[in-house]
């Protein structure tokens, strides 16, 4: 359950990805479970047996808090990040890891930096498909094509070399969430790009990391050309004004609540006698 004093929470979102989830959790072994304070499955109200799928996964997981919480509406996939951020910040914990529950990335291309403390030193690590030394199966060629040009991109605008606009792995110090600006942030695919341009203008310290990725009976929620259109149109928007870009309020729903109900929970501080709180 975490070394030492240091709080470290996985949150896993998830919307229809009910052959997958439990494989998702099957990364998770019992070394790899007693490194995490819990691990959290938060179901964006998937229409498939996703929930279930989800709980009877957790249910073999026992050396580590889990829970499965469900979104009281559909905040899309920006909205579970932020679930999962107001989470870690009522909570008190350190870090947060964020680990998408279609099965694309793998927990273990994290564990490594874990090892070496850089989360420490950083206010976010990146997964980052597209750079030296990440493993890719199954992406095809035009997609693989199409995100290198937007990094490019990005790249070119930002001022900072971005290997990735945003994976399904990455590790956040909570105590950069605490200003709450990612709640602007768009609640859709877009999230991440809202977000990283955010850090590169806030001078967050962030680091890529190569993964392993892949692509077999997953399936994508995004409309390339409608979405490539969209993100064109808001990267020329931040061009324009990086500043006002990003006090605007992109989520749709300014000031609104993400809630979320608890669906399953297994508190291991009743088994082995911890003080609750």
């Amino acid at each position: 359950m975490g070394s030492g004093a240091e709080q470290i929470a996985v949150f896993i979102p998830m919307y229809n990805c009910e052959p997958q989830i439990p494989r998702v959790l099957a990364q998770f072994d019992e070394e790899t479970q007693r490194r995490f304070r819990e691990i959290v499955v938060i179901d964006n109200r998937s229409l498939d047996g996703s929930a279930a799928a989800a709980e009877e996964a957790l249910k073999t997981l026992t050396n580590v808090r889990t829970r499965l919480l469900r979104n009281d509406a559909n905040y899309g996939l920006g909205g579970s990040h932020k679930v999962a951020f107001n989470e870690c910040l009522e909570r008190g914990y350190d870090y947060c890891i964020i680990l998408h529950g279609d099965d694309q990335g793998d927990i273990r291309d994290l564990l490594p930096l874990l090892d070496r403390g850089l989360h420490r030193e950083h206010d976010c690590l990146l997964g980052a498909r597209f750079m030296p030394g990440s493993r890719l199966v199954g992406y095809s060629t035009f997609r693989t094509f199409g995100n290198r040009v937007f990094n490019a991109l990005f790249s070119l605008v930002s001022g900072r070399r971005l290997y990735d606009l945003g994976s399904g792995l990455n590790l956040f110090a909570v105590r950069a969430l605490s200003d709450r600006q990612w709640m602007r942030c768009a609640d859709d695919l877009t999230f991440n790009y809202y977000m990283i341009l955010g850090m590169v203008e806030n001078r967050w310290n962030f680091r890529f990391f190569p993964l392993s990725w892949r692509e077999d009976d997953q399936v994508s929620n995004v409309r390339l050309f409608r979405q490539a259109y969209k993100t064109l149109r808001f990267l020329a928007a931040f061009a324009v004004d990086r500043k006002g870009f990003l006090a605007a309020d992109h989520s749709g729903r300014p000031g609104a609540a993400y809630t979320s109900t608890v669906v399953y929970e297994d508190d291991l501080r009743v088994a082995i006698g911890e003080n609750a709180g």
